[in-house]
């Protein structure tokens, strides 16, 4: 016989179940991060549509918001600096919610994010930060006309694979490639024991955001004099596929092709690039072939734990034409150097990079972060004075540990850490004999010249502590370096060098003040070296140089940065005095070689602007101008040589002036268009300042239309031109080339009038 509850009870117990249901309350737990580093947002404000309740992120970038709705819930985030996003959350699980650097308030966003993070308006350096719209704004095959736009820096460009980048002056003597100057990839060194840099190898396409710390500032980044140049890869959009193909056709035999796989989850995300670029290049014997796979991946393991993972792999064949002298690169700039055109000379490199990040939240206040790294590097080289095969392989691995206290009106962070680097480097050079065979032949490898085994090791120990109260920002930072060499000649196993380099320490101190919401100064302190490449360690029978050292100096610098209130106007002015010692000068020898020496003292003197204005903004276009430019007084302050004085000559290999202007406008129809102009001042050849290049000025334009069908496909095509006017320039100089003023070949000569066009098809999968 069933049972009856009294009416009253029913009624009763229907209450409670139904009170229960309208106060229980349900959490959502999440992440918040720039979508260009990786790197978490703190005071990221979530807000819950439908209630109005808000709450920010913790130092972490992480939240826990409590809600009402059993199934899901609209959040709103947002966070200055950044564009705000609204997502569609189901209850009771955890997001990870990237949000994407606005265009007219880069000065909110974070940088520096791989040690310490801070406003960008808050920092006590110069720091430039390239964003993706940036990178994509010319061909994505040539980095220099991207980096060129940043005040202070000028990355010079024979070939696409013979390319020199400095910053403030630093590196400019340096051969062909790029030194002084520390660059990271994802926190994973791109800057070999050798101390170059070969940033153009990377496929632009697998780069999202650059942030130039220019001057030796980066206490945590091996204080290179130049600076430092932090590369954030491209991760996988979360809780989204993609599949996109980019294709790009040009003048001089251009064709690339870039396709792109993405996947992301709700914690986990992978990217996967690959890219193939051929040019028949505008030179005789300057064809290249390039093509690379990258992937990265990120994984949110829990609350306390996150993992990426990188892995790289380039393959180049690239042919080299050389230099030329002032004759045949006014009247015959397609023809190659005669000997490399005749040895056929080229470069082919494998190379290949892995690298995982750990990072691990103890508690709100501390945090891990831990990189392990290993690079394999092969290169032939056929030259006309000998046939060069390298050999390295590089393991690394680098921690920090990193604190945030906040008080009460105040707060302080630090960190703390070391990296280990080791590479073993070995190279043989061949005689070459390609004038003993028929012309058209190239090099022909003869008997082994010489078989170098080289260690390069080295370790960094660092700690830096930012102190902020209210408007004033303290920054302190202590760098400490041991480098060693050990060399042997394996022809004669008796021949075996050490070489232990002084222990370097190397301090600064910055400061910040916000004199209003719109106007900061800054200031700093810092010292810097850079030690020797291997080449510059060697002499030209390769014998190690004892009396070779690290180059050293200091920066003293000042600057603002500043806005209107409605930020139309943004910029920033720095004026900077760096004096260095012990400078490595390469001098070229009459069988094409290099010998290097420590020519003296020198002065780095200038002032560097960047300004924005944004023209016009209604509901159909923006239009953005900008003015970026660089004034340079460096100078050789003492060096003598076979008693010729060069003190008080111009530094060789750099300009007095670089000035860009540019306009960018963006329409709400799909339609696009971009042009930059830019003036270099002429340069010095050599340090005699006896041969100078002369000053050019380059325009660029770039236009297209990118549009949607449908929710999932979108479209980009695009045109684009290169030195409109068709100036004839050098795009890059050969620093003291043996010979005189006549016959020395200084001049790499850059491209004429050149064209090309794209077409990016997107897919949502």
């Amino acid at each position: 016989m069933p049972i009856k509850l009294p009416q009253t009870l029913s009624f009763f117990l229907l209450f409670l179940c139904c009170s229960h249901m309208l106060m229980a309350q349900y959490v959502i737990e999440g992440t918040v991060i720039d979508q260009s580093t990786n790197i978490p947002l703190a005071n990221a404000i979530i807000q819950n549509v439908e209630s109005k309740a808000a709450i920010t992120t913790n130092a972490r970038g992480t939240f826990s918001i409590v809600t009402k709705n059993t199934v899901d819930t609209t959040l709103r985030i947002s966070l200055k600096g950044y564009q705000t996003q609204t997502v569609l959350v189901y209850t009771g699980k955890k997001i990870v919610v990237a949000l994407f650097p606005t265009t007219n308030a880069l000065d909110e966003v974070i940088v520096n994010g791989i040690t310490i993070q801070q406003k960008l308006k808050q920092t006590t350096e110069a720091v430039a930060v390239v964003n993706e719209r940036e990178i994509y704004s010319e061909n994505t095959v040539q980095l220099a006309p991207i980096l060129n736009r940043v005040p202070g820096v000028f990355m010079q460009s024979g070939t696409l694979n013979t390319n020199r980048i400095t910053i403030r002056g630093i590196g400019a003597r340096s051969p062909f490639s790029t030194a002084n100057i520390r660059a990271y990839y994802a926190d994973i060194p791109l800057t070999d024991g050798n101390g170059e840099s070969a940033i153009e190898d990377l496929e632009l396409a697998t780069i999202s955001r650059m942030e130039i710390h220019k001057g030796p500032s980066s206490s945590s980044y091996g204080v290179g004099l130049g600076g430092t140049i932090l590369l954030y890869p491209e991760y996988a959009k979360y809780n989204a596929s993609s599949a996109n193909l980019y294709t790009t056709v040009g003048s001089f035999g251009l064709f690339r092709t870039v396709a792109k796989v993405s996947h992301g989850g709700e914690k986990a995300n992978v990217n996967l690039i690959y890219s193939n670029t051929h040019s028949d290049g505008y030179r005789d014997n300057n064809s290249l072939d390039k093509a690379t796979a990258t992937i990265t991946s990120n994984w949110f393991v829990n609350d306390k734990n996150e993992l990426s993972f990188i892995g790289n792999y380039t393959s180049l064949k690239a042919f080299i034409p050389s230099s030329l002298n002032r004759e045949d690169f006014e009247n015959s700039p397609r023809n190659a150097a005669t000997i490399w055109q005749n040895a056929r000379g080229f470069e082919d490199v494998k190379k290949t990079l892995f690298g995982i990040n750990w990072s691990h939240h103890y508690n709100e206040t501390f945090t891990q972060k831990t990189s392990v790294f290993t690079s394999f590097n092969n290169n032939y080289e056929p030259r006309p004075f000998n046939i060069l095969e390298e050999k390295a392989t590089t393991f690394g691995i680098r921690t920090r540990l990193l604190a945030t206290k906040n008080f009460e009106n105040s707060s302080l962070k630090w960190s703390v850490g070391g990296e280990l680097f080791f590479d073993d480097y070995n190279a043989k050079q061949f005689d070459n004999l390609y004038q003993d065979f028929p012309d058209g032949t190239g090099s022909v490898a003869g008997d082994i010249l010489s078989d170098i085994d080289e260690n390069r090791n080295y370790f960094n120990l660092f700690a830096e502590a930012i102190y902020t109260r209210k408007k004033l920002t303290l920054s302190l930072g202590l760098h400490l370096n041991q480098t060693k060499y050990t060399v042997q000649e394996r022809l004669n196993a008796s021949t075996e060098e050490d070489f232990t380099f002084d222990a370097i320490v190397s301090p600064k101190l910055g400061i910040n003040y916000a004199i209003s919401n719109n106007f900061n100064l800054f200031g700093n302190i810092a010292h810097g070296f850079s030690t020797p490449t291997t080449a510059e360690t060697l002499f030209p029978n390769g014998a190690f140089n004892p009396n070779i050292k690290a180059e050293r100096g200091w920066n003293f610098e000042v600057g603002s940065r500043f806005h209107t209130k409605n930020r139309k106007l943004t910029g920033s002015v720095s004026i900077y005095s760096m004096a260095v010692s012990d400078l490595l000068v390469n001098r070229r020898t009459e069988t094409d070689q290099n010998i290097t020496l420590n020519a003296g003292r020198t002065a780095h003197n200038g002032v560097e602007a960047a300004v924005r204005y944004e023209l016009l903004r209604d509901k159909n276009i923006t239009v953005y101008s900008h003015v970026n430019a660089s004034i340079n007084d460096f100078s050789f302050k003492e060096f003598t040589e076979n008693d010729t004085n060069f003190s008080g000559n111009d530094l060789t290999g750099v300009p007095k002036s670089v000035v860009n202007l540019g306009i960018e406008a963006l329409s709400t129809k799909g339609f696009y268009g971009r042009f930059d102009f830019q003036a270099v001042g002429e340069m010095p050849a050599n340090d005699e300042n006896t041969v100078y290049s002369d000053a050019f000025q380059l325009l660029n334009g770039k236009i297209g239309y990118q549009n949607s069908i449908g929710s999932q496909f979108r479209y980009d095509i695009s045109i684009g031109a290169n030195n409109i006017f068709d100036k004839s320039y050098a795009s890059q100089l050969q620093v003291n080339a043996f010979g005189n003023d006549t016959n020395a070949r200084y001049f790499y000569p850059g491209l004429p009038f050149n064209m090309y066009g794209g077409i990016q098809l997107a897919y949502k999968l």
